[in-house]
């Protein structure tokens, strides 16, 4: 069996990464990145397709040739597949769920914690020379997350390591899911997603993107929190509505954001978030840690494996 990774420099952007388990079943060719053409070309006469976060549409998938039997997406998300196109041409597709988990829910809850403590806003200021902190009172918002609500959009298993946390350092939860679930956890409630942007001190998302979530959070329900509430985005950036999101922050109507995910990746530099006190921005790092990168490396290798023995795992299409 032949495998081609068609841009793995998305994910072993340092080289440290070990792909023994993978070339120990198939025979792998990597290229750093590839473009549609390239895609195209250099598929011919492989097997197992490897992709990360590559945009692969129906039109390219149409003309991958008939040895392509399985097409494997390094990570969560899978939306940058044509999945109608792989089944019209026989080839199934899967993808590595839960490799991330742990290193997302806790970004997410660092993000929280920073807010908490204004702690971008503070080195902003000492970058600046401000040194008002330590010579006056406190000038920025200081406040501890304990008794605060905490609604999730999304409990699968990174918002449910996210609860989990939460609950360790005394948080509230409110739940949002499409099916309503019923905990034991008495300080943890499934509400309506309208209840949930009114109450919450913090919203953090954790569903994935589709027709009915895409720019959940935008000008109504923005308009439905907490002047004291902030936004939590690790999942995907198209989940807000960011002109909506902007207009929000510059306006003082909800008191700030962290985005690990924007839209489009990266953010135009001219893009306002960059520069506002109340936003934390990192570049969708979330999945970034090596051991988890490794893990979604060796996860991969088990999906291929599974595939190569006649039981495909984590089959998406």
């Amino acid at each position: 069996m032949k495998t081609v990774f068609l841009n793995v420099a998305k994910l072993d952007f340092d080289n440290k990464l070990n792909f023994s388990k993978i070339a120990n079943l198939t025979t792998v060719t990597t290229h750093a990145a590839s473009s549609d053409q390239e895609i195209i070309d250099r598929v011919s006469g492989q097997n197992i397709v490897i992709t990360k976060e590559l945009p692969v549409g129906g039109d390219i998938i149409a003309q991958f040739p008939s040895s392509v039997k399985l097409i494997c997406e390094a990570g969560t998300g899978f939306n940058n597949i044509d999945l109608a196109a792989a089944r019209e041409k026989g080839i199934t597709v899967c993808n590595v769920p839960g490799y991330s988990t742990e290193a997302v829910a806790q970004l997410a809850v660092t993000f929280m914690l920073s807010l908490s403590a204004s702690l971008s806003r503070q080195q902003a200021m000492l970058h600046q020379k401000d040194y008002t902190n330590f010579t006056k009172h406190l000038s920025v918002p200081h406040f501890e997350i304990q008794n605060k609500v905490l609604g999730i959009i999304g409990s699968g298993s990174i918002g449910q390591q996210v609860i989990k946390i939460a609950r360790a350092l005394g948080m509230n939860i409110l739940v949002y899911n499409r099916t309503p679930k019923v905990w034991s956890d008495p300080q943890i409630k499934s509400v309506s997603l309208e209840e949930l942007f009114r109450q919450s001190d913090f919203i953090s998302l954790h569903c994935p993107l589709t027709p009915d979530t895409r720019r959940l959070v935008n000008k109504a329900t923005l308009a439905l929190m907490k002047a004291s509430a902030f936004v939590i985005n690790t999942s995907r950036g198209a989940l807000i509505n960011e002109p909506d999101l902007i207009e929000a922050l510059q306006q003082g109507r909800i008191a700030g954001a962290a985005l690990d995910v924007q839209d489009p990746e990266p953010p135009e530099l001219t893009n306002p978030l960059f520069s506002m006190a109340n936003v934390i921005l990192t570049p969708h790092i979330g999945w970034k840690p090596l051991e988890a990168r490794q893990r979604l490396i060796n996860l991969l290798a088990g999906n291929i494996e599974a595939y190569l023995q006649g039981k495909p795992v984590n089959v998406v299409s």
